[in-house]
C-alpha cells in the first residue's frame, strides 16, 4: 500500500521533468529529473540492520514509495545504494556522515557560542600581513582549529547528508535523537554552525515538508510556458 503522503509524487516529478521550463529549475542539470528505483522492503531492512537504526518514518516511506534518491532539492536528493554488499549514501559530501554513528543521538547543542565567537575573532585578516605567504600559513592554521571544533564526527552523529546546495553548503537529515526527522542546514564552510530549517511559523522542517515544498516550487517553474 502506498503511503498517502507520497502517492503520485514520482509521477509528478517525471511530469515536471518533461515540462517546458524544466531546465530552469535550480540544480536540474545535476539530478536530471531522474528518480532512482525504490529499494525493496527486504533491502530497506538490510540497510537498517547494517546501520543499526530505523530511519525516520517520512523518509522510509519516501524510499519505499518514491525512490532511493535522485531528483530533489538543489542538486538532488542523495541516493542510497548498496556497494559491494554495504549500503551507503552517495553525493558531494555524503562521506561527511559517519554511518557507524547513526544510532547515536544528534547533539541537541553544538559547540559553545563563546568558543565559536572567540575562534572567529581570532580569524586572520589578509590586510594584517605584509606577505601573502604569511597570511596563507596563518589562515591554514586557523582553518585547522575551526575544523577541529566544527567537523568532529560527534557534531553530526545520528545524521546523514542528503543534499548539496553548491559552494560546500549542504543539508542533513537527522536520523537519531530529539531532532529525528528534521532537516538541517550546514554552512560550516562559511564559519557558521549547523541550524535547523524552519517554516514560516518557526517550526523545524521535516523531510516530507522539505521534499514536497521543493516539488511544488519546481512544478511552478518547470510546467510554465517559456
Amino acid at each position: 500500500m502506498t503511503d498517502q503522503r507520497w502517492a503520485g509524487v514520482r509521477q509528478r516529478v517525471e511530469a515536471a521533468g518533461a515540462g517546458p521550463g524544466s531546465g530552469e529549475v535550480f540544480g536540474a542539470w545535476g539530478h536530471k529529473w531522474v528518480v532512482e528505483e525504490p529499494p525493496t522492503r527486504g533491502e530497506l531492512a538490510e540497510l537498517e540492520a547494517q546501520t543499526g537504526v530505523r530511519l525516520p518514518e517520512e523518509y522510509r516511506a519516501f524510499l519505499l514509495h518514491v525512490g532511493a534518491g535522485g531528483a530533489g532539492p538543489a542538486y538532488g536528493l542523495f541516493p542510497v545504494r548498496r556497494v559491494r554488499g554495504r549500503w551507503r549514501w552517495e553525493g558531494d559530501g555524503a562521506d561527511l556522515a559517519d554511518l557507524s554513528r547513526l544510532d547515536q543521538p544528534f547533539p541537541d547543542q553544538g559547540p559553545p557560542r563563546k568558543l565559536l565567537d572567540d575562534l572567529l575573532a581570532q580569524r586572520p585578516e589578509e590586510e594584517d600581513f605584509d606577505e601573502i605567504e604569511d597570511f596563507d600559513d596563518a589562515i591554514e592554521a586557523w582553518d585547522e582549529r575551526w575544523e577541529a571544533v566544527m567537523f568532529t564526527p560527534e557534531r553530526t552523529s545520528g545524521a546523514i547528508v542528503i543534499s548539496h546546495l553548491g559552494c560546500a553548503q549542504r543539508e542533513w537529515l537527522i536520523i537519531s535523537g530529539s531532532h529525528r526527522g528534521t532537516v538541517w542546514s550546514d554552512c560550516r564552510v562559511d564559519d557558521a554552525d549547523l541550524v535547523p530549517l524552519l517554516d514560516d511559523d518557526a517550526v523545524p522542517v521535516r523531510f516530507d515538508r522539505w521534499y514536497t515544498d521543493w516539488l511544488e516550487g519546481a512544478e511552478r517553474t518547470a510546467l510554465s510556458a517559456p
